[in-house]
């Protein structure tokens, strides 16, 4: 990878990019308020976790700021346990994304990462790159509108991150973009772990059959097994295709 990483503290702010980047990230590119009062938002989107796109010097940008999920989410939002700034997950999932793009996966560039520590606490945040004309899969799938030969091109780039070692904790259809063409990206690697082969493979493709069925369930359109066997041969293992009648 070209020239490194550069780490930058102002007082409570650690902020990680690369080396290579000439202008030093600064707190304001982590604030939404300072975005939305510049005018420089594009789109907003809800959800767990606060998602803007912004624009900044010629360049389109997704600004994600971390949120808790699950049951723990009910008591504490965005605050995680300080262990030091290069177990904190904006840096780990910057890194990791950095290490994706330099292999040539379909992964979104990594801009920047941003921790703000008070005590034994932090919020953080990650800045990518806008992968552009790209929307979510499970949208494909509420519109019927799924390019008919992306499924084994899915297959084929899920099974080219697993053979990195990364195991996705979130695989599911709403992760899994696509562009005009059927292109497929995969996006959010917040506490995605590199991992030595195992069964950890097969529960994340376990885990992404039963999202496609899900958004297929709710939106009253269809996913079927044809589909799902195009995905198991990209992904090259035909066994999997039996996942489709659980």
């Amino acid at each position: 990878m070209e020239g490194g990483e550069t780490l930058v503290k102002q007082g409570r702010h650690f902020m990680l990019t690369a080396g290579e980047r000439a202008e030093p990230p600064v707190p304001a590119w982590f604030d939404a308020d300072d975005w939305r009062q510049s005018g420089a938002v594009a789109i907003e989107t809800s959800g767990r976790g606060q998602v803007l796109i912004v624009g900044h010097n010629g360049e389109t940008w997704v600004l994600r700021h971390y949120r808790r999920g699950g049951l723990v989410s009910r008591f504490i939002d965005d605050h995680y346990l300080w262990l030091g700034a290069d177990r904190a997950r904006a840096f780990r999932e910057w890194r990791l994304l950095r290490t994706l793009r330099a292999a040539g996966l379909p992964v979104p560039s990594p801009v920047a990462a941003h921790l703000y520590r008070t005590g034994v606490i932090y919020t953080a945040d990650i800045i990518t790159a806008y992968l552009p004309d790209t929307r979510k899969l499970s949208w494909f799938i509420e519109q019927g509108r799924v390019p008919p030969d992306c499924w084994q091109l899915i297959g084929a780039m899920i099974r080219a991150v697993h053979d990195h070692g990364v195991d996705h904790p979130d695989l599911t259809a709403h992760n899994v973009l696509l562009d005009p063409t059927g292109k497929p990206f995969l996006v959010d690697f917040d506490n995605a772990q590199q991992k030595p082969p195992g069964e950890w493979r097969r529960l994340g493709m376990e885990r992404f059959n039963r999202s496609l069925r899900k958004v297929a369930l709710e939106t009253g359109t269809q996913f079927d097994s044809a589909a799902w066997a195009a995905i198991a041969a990209g992904y090259g293992d035909r066994t999997l295709a039996a996942l489709r009648a659980q």
